[in-house]
């Protein structure tokens, strides 16, 4: 009988959806993107996207305004790593956190088409919005 139950056990544990909603930033810390708190932007850049580099700017005067009611992260277009995207990020001026990974298959999203991309993401981890083009003050604003 125990047998059967841990085998039961076992089969229901490799039938359960991945829970891991974790996902490091580049910082050293994590952000829990499937219940983060708090309204969440995702913001998706190159160096070499002339509007991401117009709308940064945007996104940092938000997160120095309205920290307290939104968080900000970046994914690299490109996936640039260690050195040359600290490198890049200093660069373009982003003051917001990066992530390592991109989480888009968490809410079964295609691979990004078009630059600059921002999800918006609610405070239970549900995917809200898609902004596709450079943002504003105002736009973003707007979302709070």
């Amino acid at each position: 009988m125990i047998k059967k139950l841990l085998l039961i056990s076992l089969l229901l544990m490799g039938c359960s959806a991945d829970t891991n909603s974790k996902f490091a930033l580049l910082d050293g810390g994590s952000i829990d993107l499937q219940s983060p708190q708090k309204l969440v932007l995702i913001n998706y850049w190159a160096v070499w996207c002339a509007p991401c580099r117009k709308e940064i700017p945007e996104f940092n005067e938000l997160l120095r305004e309205h920290g307290d009611q939104v968080s900000i992260v970046a994914v690299n277009f490109d996936g640039s790593e260690g050195q040359q995207l600290l490198t890049e990020i200093a660069k373009l001026g982003i003051e917001f956190p990066s992530l390592l990974a991109d989480p888009r298959a968490i809410w079964g999203l295609e691979p990004v088409q078009v630059l600059p991309e921002t999800l918006v993401i609610s405070a239970e981890g549900k995917l809200l919005r898609r902004l596709i083009g450079p943002q504003t003050s105002e736009s973003l604003k707007a979302l709070l």
